[in-house]
Parts: C-alpha cells; sequence; structure tokens
C-alpha cells in the first residue's frame, strides 16, 4: 500500500529530529562529559545507531531518507520521483530546527553552558575540530556522502534479504563519522547542519552554505554511481526482480521508484 504524501513527509519530520537530537545530544551532553564522556567512538555511534533504529520505524512509511541528501540521491539514482523532493526537504529540515531547538533548552539548563562553543555545528578552516580548510572539508563531504547514498541504494535492491537494509545503513552512517568527525565534525546531512547552525549563528551560518552544496553533490554523485555502474550491470544480466511491496525500508523505496 503507498503511503500519502502527509504521512510520508511526517514521518521525516519525525525521524530527522531523531537523528539530530541524539546525534548533535550525544555530541552537545555527553562527548566531553568530565572523565566519563563518550568521546568520538560515542558520538558516531550515536548518530548511526539513531539513523538504524528509525529506519526499521519509518522504513515502511517514508524509506527513510531522513537527510536532504539522501532524497536527493535517491532522486538522481532513479529511485524517488522528483516531486516528492521538497516536500521531503522541508520536513527534514523542520524536524532538526525543532530538535535543535530541544537541545538548546536542555543544554542551557547547565552551569557555564554556551551555544559559541560549537553546539555541534559543521565547520572548516578556524572551525573545523582539526582546522582542515575548505578544500579538505568539501572533498571529505562530498565523498563521504557520496559512497553513503551508494551503500543506502545497494542496501535496499532487491537481491538483498528483506528487513536487513537499516544494518548496513547505520553502520555506514557510524564508520562515516569516525574518519570525517575531526574534518568538519561530520555533516553529510544539510538539515543535521541547520538545526545547530541557527543558534549558534555568525560563522556557522556562514559557512553553512558548504553543508548544504557539498553533500548534496556527493549524494547526487553517488545516485548516479550506483544507478550506472551497479543496477545498469544487473538490468543488462536480467538479474534484477521487482518484489512486492510490504518490505521495510526497502518496500518503501520500491515503491517511490515505481510511483516516479
Amino acid at each position: 500500500m503507498k503511503m500519502s504524501l502527509s504521512r510520508r513527509v511526517g514521518a521525516e519530520f519525525i525521524g530527522t529530529f531523531w537523528l539530530v537530537f541524539v546525534g548533535c545530544g550525544s555530541a552537545v551532553l555527553a562527548a566531553g562529559f568530565s572523565r566519563l564522556g563518550i568521546g568520538f567512538t560515542g558520538v558516531a555511534l550515536a548518530f548511526g545507531l539513531t539513523l538504524l533504529t528509525m529506519a526499521y520505524a519509518i522504513g515502511r512509511v517514508s524509506g527513510c531518507h531522513i537527510n536532504p541528501a539522501v532524497s536527493f540521491g535517491l532522486w538522481a539514482g532513479g529511485r524517488f520521483p522528483g516531486r516528492d523532493v521538497a516536500p521531503y526537504v522541508m520536513a527534514q529540515v523542520l524536524g532538526a530546527i525543532l530538535a535543535a531547538t530541544m537541545l538548546y533548552v536542555i543544554a542551557s539548563g547547565a552551569p557555564g553552558f554556551s551555544v559559541h562553543a560549537g553546539f555541534a555545528a559543521n565547520g572548516y578552516a578556524a572551525h573545523s575540530p582539526g582546522g582542515y580548510d575548505l578544500l579538505a572539508a568539501a572533498v571529505c563531504e562530498v565523498a563521504m556522502t557520496m559512497l553513503f547514498v551508494f551503500v543506502i541504494m545497494g542496501a535496499t535492491d532487491e537481491w538483498v534479504p528483506a528487513g536487513l537494509a537499516p544494518i548496513p545503513i547505520g553502520l555506514a552512517l557510524t564508520m562515516i563519522i569516525l574518519v570525517s568527525i575531526t574534518v568538519t565534525n561530520t555533516s553529510v546531512n544539510p538539515a543535521r547542519s541547520t538545526g545547530p547552525a541557527l543558534f549558534v549563528g555568525g560563522w556557522a551560518l556562514e559557512q553553512l552554505w558548504l553543508f548544504w552544496l557539498a553533500p548534496i553533490v556527493g549524494g547526487v554523485l553517488g545516485g548516479l554511481l550506483y544507478r550506472g555502474l551497479i543496477s545498469g550491470a544487473a538490468e543488462d544480466s536480467g538479474a534484477l526482480r521487482l518484489t512486492e511491496p510490504d518490505r521495510g525500508l526497502k518496500s518503501a523505496t520500491q515503491e517511490v521508484r515505481r510511483a516516479g
């Protein structure tokens, strides 16, 4: 059964809220906590596990993009209708803003809290955790998002056993963050970048353009790469077989692909 657009964008709103609240919340509230902080590894796991859990929760409803770069990438890969990209992106950004708002309210309850310490915002040059410049940050975000979308398309393809897709997708995000968190604080998701940047203001808003442009370019490249390299080869060999709906994250992806 094909879900209505209102149900799908509602699911995207909730899913993006969960991703940003838990992922960025782990960085703001728990990563540097005195001697007991979870550190970079904990933040990476928090993001990966939030994506994995939400993929199981809303995958059948919306496909669980919860990321504008993924929506653009799946559109480029022929898995998602272009007419639905804008509503999905709007819902994702609103969910991220609400999550950042709630996180700000909680974090500001601690003595000595200052949003200018970063608030999990993404940045380059002086605002990169490792001091990486604009070029390094751009290349990292494009490459990581491209490979992320490539993994998503592979994990939701017809030959992958139903119900397993969220696991490699969540693990992929975890690995991406482990590699790139010191470069840009890891975006690969324009909505995730927008929520915190609105509260940090100043430099975070000035640099936000990169964390929209680079992930979307990477997502589109990932979708095109998978479509040309893998899907094209499978279609040539006759290996692809459409399955019936009602197969979780995979079925939602297939539904929107057929609807497009």
